[in-house]
């Protein structure tokens, strides 16, 4: 057997152990940044069709490489000049952080004729290097889309990403008060609004059991990152 053969048949059980343990509703993002074509087109092979990448540029590479029924997503801070290389085909941001940026996709997407589904991601780790609205910025946020007129893009839900601790309880509450603030927010915004991407490989089982509808797992799928 070959050493790629080996990479295909260890990325095909690893990607069934992890659907195995996914409710039926809960959308699996297999994050494939910084991985080859062959390792994508490995899960491709098993049945995997939603992939997310954290840099605009690698992301619109293997786009142009890779097949066309690929449901692409962008999971990594996303810098205003940068919007332009993934707008064509993107199909969710999942990293939306200001409403300026959000601005700018919907400027971007309207060039293109497309209306591109967003999150907003939430703030809720003890880590200041993560970005992300707080929990009273996005409540505002959402309260003033109607008002913004945007046009070409759609919130459909809320992303966070927990504290990295070994802390269960920590990650726990984190997960929970999320859920939470989107069960809050649902009843005020439109029925497409039903979006909760939170939880990775370390930590998604808990972020499944706190009612997470999408979670993104890279690491459980194809190894840890070189």
């Amino acid at each position: 057997m070959t050493d790629t053969e080996d990479v295909t048949m260890s990325i095909a059980g690893n990607l069934d152990k992890v659907r195995q343990t996914l409710p039926e509703g809960v959308t699996l993002v297999a994050v494939s940044k910084f991985k080859p074509d062959e390792d994508i087109l490995a899960a491709y092979g098993c049945g995997q069709r939603v992939f997310g990448e954290s840099r605009a540029q690698e992301m619109r590479d293997k786009h142009s490489r890779l097949p066309d029924d690929i449901e692409w997503h962008f999971i990594g801070h996303l810098q205003t000049n940068k919007i332009k290389y993934i707008i064509p085909f993107v199909s969710l941001i999942h990293s939306i952080d200001s409403l300026h940026l959000l601005g700018e996709v919907d400027s971007q997407a309207a060039h293109h004729g497309r209306t591109v589904d967003c999150l907003l991601q939430v703030h809720i780790s003890q880590e200041e290097t993560k970005f992300g609205f707080t929990y009273d910025e996005c409540r505002e946020a959402l309260r003033s889309l109607p008002g913004l007129h945007l046009e070409h893009v759609r919130v459909v839900g809320l992303m966070g990403m927990a504290t990295n601790t070994d802390d269960t309880a920590v990650v726990r509450r984190e997960f929970a008060g999320l859920k939470c603030f989107f069960d809050e927010m649902r009843p005020c915004m439109p029925e497409a609004f039903g979006v909760l991407s939170m939880g990775m490989s370390e930590d998604y089982m808990v972020a499944v059991a706190e009612g997470a509808t999408m979670v993104r797992i890279g690491s459980m799928i194809f190894g840890q990152r070189a």
